[in-house]
Protein backbone atom coordinates (compact mmCIF):
# COMPACT_ATOMS: atom_id res chain seq x y z
CA UNK A 1 0.00 0.00 0.00
CA UNK A 2 1.15 3.64 -0.58
CA UNK A 3 1.53 6.40 1.74
CA UNK A 4 -0.41 9.39 0.75
CA UNK A 5 -1.17 13.12 1.94
CA UNK A 6 -4.06 13.72 3.66
CA UNK A 7 -5.58 17.45 4.01
CA UNK A 8 -8.08 18.18 5.78
CA UNK A 9 -9.51 21.94 5.78
CA UNK A 10 -12.91 23.58 6.89
CA UNK A 11 -14.18 26.00 9.67
CA UNK A 12 -13.50 26.53 13.36
CA UNK A 13 -14.91 24.28 15.44
CA UNK A 14 -15.73 21.79 13.48
CA UNK A 15 -13.77 19.17 14.91
CA UNK A 16 -11.05 19.13 12.19
CA UNK A 17 -7.83 18.22 14.70
CA UNK A 18 -9.81 15.66 16.58
CA UNK A 19 -10.33 13.88 13.33
CA UNK A 20 -7.27 14.52 11.87
CA UNK A 21 -5.52 12.73 15.34
CA UNK A 22 -7.72 9.61 15.38
CA UNK A 23 -6.91 9.16 11.45
CA UNK A 24 -3.34 9.81 11.73
CA UNK A 25 -3.04 7.48 14.83
CA UNK A 26 -5.27 5.02 12.83
CA UNK A 27 -3.03 4.72 9.87
CA UNK A 28 0.29 5.31 11.68
CA UNK A 29 0.70 9.07 9.87
CA UNK A 30 1.84 12.22 11.31
CA UNK A 31 -0.46 14.51 12.51
CA UNK A 32 0.34 18.10 11.71
CA UNK A 33 -1.93 21.15 13.04
CA UNK A 34 -1.78 23.91 11.48
CA UNK A 35 -3.83 25.85 13.05
CA UNK A 36 -1.63 25.51 16.62
CA UNK A 37 0.96 27.06 14.27
CA UNK A 38 -0.85 30.20 13.42
CA UNK A 39 -2.15 30.46 17.17
CA UNK A 40 1.51 30.07 18.61
CA UNK A 41 2.43 33.05 16.49
CA UNK A 42 -0.11 34.88 17.47
CA UNK A 43 0.69 33.78 21.34
CA UNK A 44 3.73 35.19 20.77
CA UNK A 45 2.76 38.37 19.42
CA UNK A 46 0.79 38.56 22.46
CA UNK A 47 3.14 38.00 25.02
CA UNK A 48 5.60 40.50 22.83
CA UNK A 49 2.71 43.26 23.36
CA UNK A 50 2.54 43.74 19.38
CA UNK A 51 -1.01 42.74 19.03
CA UNK A 52 -4.16 43.08 21.48
CA UNK A 53 -8.15 43.55 20.41
CA UNK A 54 -7.15 47.23 20.40
CA UNK A 55 -3.94 47.49 18.14
CA UNK A 56 -1.72 44.89 16.26
CA UNK A 57 1.75 46.14 14.99
CA UNK A 58 2.17 43.85 11.66
CA UNK A 59 5.12 44.99 11.01
CA UNK A 60 6.91 44.29 14.37
CA UNK A 61 5.34 41.40 14.24
CA UNK A 62 6.97 40.43 10.69
CA UNK A 63 10.19 41.92 11.84
CA UNK A 64 10.14 38.85 14.72
CA UNK A 65 9.36 35.83 12.53
CA UNK A 66 13.05 34.52 12.46
CA UNK A 67 12.70 34.82 16.87
CA UNK A 68 9.79 32.75 16.72
CA UNK A 69 10.88 28.64 16.43
CA UNK A 70 7.85 26.52 16.34
CA UNK A 71 7.84 22.63 16.64
CA UNK A 72 5.87 19.60 17.52
CA UNK A 73 7.20 17.04 19.92
CA UNK A 74 5.19 13.77 20.27
CA UNK A 75 3.37 13.42 23.31
CA UNK A 76 3.57 9.43 24.02
CA UNK A 77 0.78 10.04 26.58
CA UNK A 78 -1.85 11.77 24.47
CA UNK A 79 -0.63 9.95 21.13
CA UNK A 80 -0.04 12.84 18.97
CA UNK A 81 2.43 15.99 18.56
CA UNK A 82 2.26 19.15 21.02
CA UNK A 83 3.37 22.43 19.86
CA UNK A 84 6.15 24.34 21.21
CA UNK A 85 7.02 27.97 20.88
CA UNK A 86 10.62 28.71 21.55
CA UNK A 87 11.08 25.30 23.09
CA UNK A 88 8.21 25.82 25.34
CA UNK A 89 5.01 23.89 25.41
CA UNK A 90 2.01 26.25 25.17
CA UNK A 91 -0.02 23.65 23.53
CA UNK A 92 -2.71 24.27 26.75
CA UNK A 93 -1.93 27.84 26.35
CA UNK A 94 -3.32 28.67 22.68
CA UNK A 95 -6.69 27.20 23.11
CA UNK A 96 -7.90 30.03 25.48
CA UNK A 97 -10.27 32.70 23.95
CA UNK A 98 -7.70 35.27 24.27
CA UNK A 99 -6.03 33.81 21.64
CA UNK A 100 -9.48 32.66 19.63
CA UNK A 101 -10.21 36.44 19.67
CA UNK A 102 -6.92 37.34 17.36
CA UNK A 103 -5.51 34.95 15.59
CA UNK A 104 -7.36 35.21 12.63
CA UNK A 105 -5.85 38.66 12.29
CA UNK A 106 -2.53 37.13 12.50
CA UNK A 107 -3.27 34.42 10.13
CA UNK A 108 -4.39 36.93 6.98
CA UNK A 109 -0.76 38.57 7.11
CA UNK A 110 0.84 37.25 3.73
CA UNK A 111 4.53 37.25 5.44
CA UNK A 112 3.38 34.87 8.25
CA UNK A 113 1.05 32.37 6.04
CA UNK A 114 4.36 32.39 3.55
CA UNK A 115 6.62 31.21 6.30
CA UNK A 116 3.92 28.87 7.80
CA UNK A 117 3.52 27.12 4.85
CA UNK A 118 7.17 26.33 4.03
CA UNK A 119 7.43 24.60 6.95
CA UNK A 120 4.16 22.83 6.52
CA UNK A 121 5.65 21.77 3.18
CA UNK A 122 8.73 20.61 4.09
CA UNK A 123 7.01 18.64 6.86
CA UNK A 124 4.74 16.48 4.62
CA UNK A 125 7.75 15.89 1.98
CA UNK A 126 7.67 12.19 2.86
CA UNK A 127 3.85 11.89 2.61
CA UNK A 128 2.19 9.80 5.34
CA UNK A 129 0.95 12.89 7.03
CA UNK A 130 -2.25 14.17 8.07
CA UNK A 131 -2.70 17.78 8.39
CA UNK A 132 -5.75 19.98 8.81
CA UNK A 133 -6.28 23.85 8.85
CA UNK A 134 -8.03 26.54 6.35
CA UNK A 135 -5.57 26.63 3.13
CA UNK A 136 -3.96 22.52 3.18
CA UNK A 137 -5.72 21.23 0.22
CA UNK A 138 -5.82 23.96 -1.85
CA UNK A 139 -2.11 25.90 -1.14
CA UNK A 140 -0.27 23.64 1.48
CA UNK A 141 -0.42 20.25 -0.44
CA UNK A 142 -2.46 20.56 -3.62
CA UNK A 143 -2.20 17.63 -4.80
CA UNK A 144 -2.88 15.52 -1.84
CA UNK A 145 -4.43 12.34 -2.82
CA UNK A 146 -7.21 12.97 -0.05
CA UNK A 147 -8.71 16.34 0.41
CA UNK A 148 -11.58 16.27 2.90
CA UNK A 149 -13.66 19.76 3.81
CA UNK A 150 -15.08 19.80 6.65
CA UNK A 151 -18.19 22.45 7.92
CA UNK A 152 -21.36 22.68 10.15
CA UNK A 153 -23.80 24.94 11.38
CA UNK A 154 -22.42 27.83 13.24
CA UNK A 155 -24.51 27.49 16.22
CA UNK A 156 -23.34 23.92 16.45
CA UNK A 157 -19.56 24.58 15.98
CA UNK A 158 -19.98 27.07 18.84
CA UNK A 159 -21.83 25.11 20.88
CA UNK A 160 -18.97 22.82 21.02
CA UNK A 161 -16.29 25.25 21.45
CA UNK A 162 -17.96 26.94 24.56
CA UNK A 163 -18.37 22.83 26.18
CA UNK A 164 -14.61 22.80 25.83
CA UNK A 165 -14.32 26.26 27.44
CA UNK A 166 -16.74 25.32 30.17
CA UNK A 167 -14.96 22.18 30.68
CA UNK A 168 -11.53 24.25 30.95
CA UNK A 169 -13.09 26.62 33.41
CA UNK A 170 -13.02 29.50 31.46
CA UNK A 171 -15.67 31.96 32.07
CA UNK A 172 -17.15 33.03 28.74
CA UNK A 173 -20.44 33.04 27.61
CA UNK A 174 -22.35 31.19 24.57
CA UNK A 175 -23.35 34.58 22.88
CA UNK A 176 -19.51 35.34 22.88
CA UNK A 177 -18.78 32.03 21.79
CA UNK A 178 -20.91 32.22 18.89
CA UNK A 179 -19.77 35.53 17.51
CA UNK A 180 -15.98 34.65 17.63
CA UNK A 181 -17.09 31.87 15.77
CA UNK A 182 -18.88 34.14 13.06
CA UNK A 183 -16.13 36.49 13.25
CA UNK A 184 -13.60 34.40 11.97
CA UNK A 185 -15.37 32.44 9.37
CA UNK A 186 -15.92 35.98 7.77
CA UNK A 187 -12.23 36.76 8.46
CA UNK A 188 -11.07 33.00 6.99
CA UNK A 189 -13.39 33.13 3.83
CA UNK A 190 -13.04 36.74 2.85
CA UNK A 191 -8.73 37.63 3.53
CA UNK A 192 -6.96 38.13 0.50
CA UNK A 193 -4.08 35.29 0.96
CA UNK A 194 -5.13 31.97 0.85
CA UNK A 195 -8.71 32.39 2.00
CA UNK A 196 -10.97 29.29 3.14
CA UNK A 197 -12.42 27.93 0.80
CA UNK A 198 -13.26 24.15 -0.59
CA UNK A 199 -10.88 22.80 -3.15
CA UNK A 200 -12.72 21.31 -6.28
CA UNK A 201 -11.68 18.08 -6.07
CA UNK A 202 -12.25 18.05 -1.85
CA UNK A 203 -14.95 15.65 0.04
CA UNK A 204 -17.06 17.92 1.67
CA UNK A 205 -18.59 16.67 5.25
CA UNK A 206 -21.25 18.25 6.97
CA UNK A 207 -20.90 17.15 10.85
CA UNK A 208 -23.73 19.48 11.97
CA UNK A 209 -25.64 15.81 12.93
CA UNK A 210 -23.28 13.37 13.04
CA UNK A 211 -21.31 11.78 15.84
CA UNK A 212 -17.59 12.11 16.45
CA UNK A 213 -17.78 7.60 15.76
CA UNK A 214 -19.87 8.22 12.42
CA UNK A 215 -17.48 10.85 11.14
CA UNK A 216 -14.62 9.27 11.88
CA UNK A 217 -15.54 6.10 10.37
CA UNK A 218 -16.46 7.64 7.23
CA UNK A 219 -13.07 9.98 6.29
CA UNK A 220 -11.24 6.48 7.57
CA UNK A 221 -13.16 4.21 4.99
CA UNK A 222 -12.16 7.09 2.54
CA UNK A 223 -8.85 7.15 3.10
CA UNK A 224 -8.45 3.23 2.87
CA UNK A 225 -10.16 3.49 -0.54
CA UNK A 226 -7.39 5.23 -1.76
CA UNK A 227 -4.41 4.23 0.03
CA UNK A 228 -5.72 0.66 -1.25
CA UNK A 229 -5.70 1.55 -4.68
CA UNK A 230 -2.97 2.81 -4.99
Amino acid sequence: MKNITIAIDGFSSTGKSTIAKELATKLKYVYVDSGAMYRAVTLYAMQHNLISEEFFLKERLIDELDNIKLAFMFNPDLGFGEIYLNDVNVETEIRNMKVSRLVSKVAEIPEIRKKLVEQQQQMGINKSVVMDGRDIGTVVFPDAELKIFMTASAEKRAKRRFDEFVERGEQVTFDETLKNVEYRDHIDTSRKDSPLVKAKDAIEIDNSTLTRKEQFEKVYKLALEIIESN
